[in-house]
């Protein structure tokens, strides 16, 4: 790995990029607040102006013909999750699919140091070839970009000591786990049903791969031979509901919905400011017949009274055939300690939307009074225990590996 060179105002941002990633608990490492303090980002996104390089958002580096996007510099943080939890070690030799940008790979280069070695591949030639050049640029001598299906892995360079995916999988494919060494992580983006999407760390265990850690995250879909592809069906100017394969939407059927009487219904659920809903939305995505999607709305919508949805880009919605029903949120009383609280509610659409909504509703309320303060294991278990779906024994068809979420109670 050699040195370069480095205007005052990017060694600047870099600087203040890196101390924000420790100060919101993102990076708790040294090594690698250190690795983003020296890596430099703008030599990945050469494309954009320097306070854009080093601010904590993804930048979005290629678009498909109808406009979707397919490649990003994924935003900082979240790679600093993911890096937390890969914990690449010097001298080890990393697998990584999904190259994009090439600066995670660069991430984990610095880390592994000169003695380490990363084998990065991506799908798409001009990706592989502009990952090669910044990478260049960048001074980074010790990683190897490889144009390939990243489903297959690689290899030739196996075992290795960790594996990491910069891309949203569906299923774990059998060439990341075959090609690493005993004792190796493997940290993947998994779409687990619906929206649910968590970065999840798997260890080999006595019966099967566990996962030992869990966070939210959502990363551009796999492409190749492990597919994942979304689709987004318009509902009204300004709302959009983006779909997986796992979700059976009929987007005539659901043509002018929002135009139908609006049905709430309250839960008496609350969450406190700044608690995260992520594992309601887990729960959800396990028990409804349709499994949560992205109902994407622009400022627009709802400003105009269209859309009333819990959080300012949309919310979380299901459907049923012409039905449609969302999450929104009002303000409750506040908390012991406190703290603002906001009651969960739905809005159902459509000639069964007030149906679908209290169906919702009672499953947000079972998930809080039964499962709300249990953790949640996800495993690829050797043998595939018998679903108990009342009991928060969920198991996830998978073409080669069933996928377990099981909530823990006593």
């Amino acid at each position: 790995m050699t040195t370069i060179s480095d205007s005052p105002s990017a060694e600047q941002l870099r600087e203040d990029l890196a101390d924000s990633l420790v100060s919101k608990n993102s990076v708790r490492t040294p090594a690698i607040a250190e690795a983003f303090r020296a890596v430099p980002r703008h030599c990945f996104v050469p494309d954009v102006p320097l306070t854009q390089a080093y601010a904590d958002d993804a930048v979005y580096t290629k678009y498909a013909p109808d406009g979707a996007r397919i490649s990003a510099a994924s935003q900082p943080s979240t790679v600093a999750m993911m890096l937390e939890q890969l914990a690449p070690q010097p001298g080890e030799k990393i697998l990584e699919a999904g190259a994009g940008t090439g600066y995670n790979a660069a991430l984990i280069g610095h880390l592994v140091g000169p003695a380490g070695r990363v084998h990065t591949i991506d799908v798409d030639d001009d990706l592989v070839t502009g990952a090669r050049q910044h990478l260049a640029a960048a001074g980074i001598d010790n990683v190897e970009v490889i144009l390939g299906d990243g489903a297959l892995g690689h290899p030739e360079a196996a075992p290795y000591h960790h594996a990491i995916a910069t891309v949203s999988a569906w299923e774990v494919p059998d060439p990341w786990l075959t090609q690493l060494a005993p004792g190796a992580r493997l940290v993947v983006p998994l779409r687990l049903r619906g929206t649910a999407s968590r970065s999840i760390v798997f260890k080999r265990g006595s019966s099967g791969w566990v996962g030992t850690d869990s966070q939210l995250a959502v990363f551009m879909p796999l492409r190749g031979i492990g597919d994942d592809a979304r689709r987004m069906i318009h509902l009204s100017p300004g709302v959009e509901l983006q779909v997986h394969k796992d979700q059976q939407v009929n987007g005539e059927a659901l043509a002018g919905v929002l135009d139908t009487p609006r049905h709430e219904v309250w839960t008496g659920v609350l969450f406190p400011a700044m608690e995260s809903f992520e594992w309601m939305d887990l729960w959800l995505c396990m028990r409804l017949p349709t499994p949560l999607m992205r109902m994407n709305t622009e400022p627009h919508a709802k400003e105009s009274g269209l859309v009333a949805p819990m959080f300012g880009w949309g919310a979380m919605a299901t459907t049923s055939s012409t039905s449609l029903a969302y999450f929104t949120l009002r303000p409750a009383t506040l908390g012991a300690d406190g703290r603002k609280r906001w009651e969960v509610g739905l809005i159902g659409h459509g000639p069964a939307g007030q149906r679908l909504a209290e169906e919702v509703a009672q499953e947000t309320v079972r998930w809080n009074a039964d499962f709300r303060d249990h953790p949640v294991t996800i495993a690829m278990p050797d043998v595939t225990p018998a679903p108990d779906p009342d009991n928060g024994v969920f198991v996830l068809d998978r073409p080669h590996r069933p996928i377990t979420v099981i909530w823990d109670r006593p």
